[in-house]
C-alpha cells in the first residue's frame, strides 16, 4: 500500500481541545503527517505552546481559544481558519470532562455540565465546522468516543451516557452527510495513562481491574491513538464512514483474562 494514502500534506486541520491530554497528541501527529494544525482549548497559555510546538514541526497555525459550550467561540474559531487557511479538512472534536459519582444522588447540575461538554459540545463543532466542509463537499470529522459508548464504567453515568451518545450523534451524521463528502467517524480510547490518571491507575483497585480487563497487560500511550486518527483523516479511509474504532488494547474482546 502506497504511504501516500496517509499523506496529509496541504491538509488543514482544527483539534478542538487539542492542547493537553489525548488532543494534544492528536494535534502533534496529524503535523507530523503534513498537515497545517490548529489547536485550540480554553486556556491560552496551552494553546501558545501546543502552536509553538506545531510551528517547531514546520508547520503553519492560528493562536485562537474556544470553548465547546460557547457558540461564538467556535464560529470565530471557523471563520479565522477560514480567512487564513481557505479551508478546514479535517475536524477533531477532542474537548470532555467527567466526574465520578454513584447515580442515585448525582447532582443534575453535574449531569448537566458534562452532557453539555461532551455531547452537545461535540455537536456545536460538528455544526460549526460541518456547516463550511458541506457547503465545499468535503471534509473529515473525528468525535472522540470512549469505552463507555460500549460497555458501563461504575460510577459514571453521565460521562457514559455522553459518550454513547457521541457514538450515535457520529453514525447519525455519516448517514446525512457522506453522500455530500463529508466522512464523519470517531475513535474509543481505551485506558491511557495520562498526568490526570496515574495515580489512580497505578495505585488503586480500579486501575488494576482496567489492567487485568486490557488483553495487552498494559495502559495505552497517548501517541498510540495517532494512527487511527491520520487513517480516518486521510485517503486511505475514503470509503469509512459512520464507524467507532476502538483503540483499546483489546478490552472491549476480553471476557475473562485469568
Amino acid at each position: 500500500m502506497s504511504k501516500s494514502l496517509f499523506d496529509l500534506s496541504g491538509k488543514t486541520a482544527v483539534v478542538i481541545g487539542g492542547t493537553t491530554g489525548i488532543g494534544h497528541s492528536l494535534s502533534l501527529g496529524l503535523a507530523d503527517a503534513g498537515a497545517d494544525v490548529v489547536a485550540s482549548s480554553r486556556r491560552s497559555e496551552e494553546v501558545e505552546k501546543t502552536a509553538a510546538e506545531i510551528e517547531a514541526k514546520g508547520r503553519k497555525t492560528l493562536r485562537l481559544t474556544s470553548d465547546v459550550k460557547d457558540r461564538d467561540s467556535l464560529v470565530s474559531l471557523r471563520e479565522a481558519v477560514l480567512e487564513f487557511f481557505g479551508k478546514v479538512d479535517i475536524l477533531i472534536n477532542c474537548a470532555g470532562t467527567t466526574k465520578r459519582a454513584p447515580t442515585l444522588n448525582f447532582a443534575e447540575s453535574d449531569w448537566d455540565h458534562i452532557l453539555e461538554t461532551n455531547l452537545t459540545g461535540t455537536l456545536r463543532g460538528c455544526q460549526v465546522f460541518g456547516e463550511a466542509m458541506l457547503a465545499r463537499g468535503s471534509g473529515r470529522i473525528i468525535n472522540i468516543a470512549s469505552l463507555s459508548t460500549f460497555v458501563a464504567l461504575y460510577e459514571v453515568a453521565a460521562y457514559a451516557a455522553s459518550k454513547a451518545a457521541v457514538g450515535s450523534l457520529t453514525q447519525s451524521l455519516a448517514v446525512e452527510w457522506s453522500k455530500r463528502g463529508v466522512l464523519v467517524n470517531a475513535i474509543a480510547p481505551g485506558v491511557f495513562r495520562t498526568a490526570l490518571n496515574s495515580q489512580l491507575l497505578d495505585s488503586t483497585p480500579r486501575g488494576q481491574e482496567f489492567l487485568t480487563r486490557t488483553p495487552m497487560g498494559r495502559f495505552g500511550n497517548t501517541d498510540e491513538l495517532i494512527g487511527a486518527a491520520i487513517y480516518l483523516a486521510s485517503d486511505a479511509s475514503s470509503f469509512v464512514t459512520g464507524q467507532i474504532i476502538a483503540v483499546d488494547g483489546g478490552f472491549l474482546a476480553s471476557g475473562v483474562n485469568q
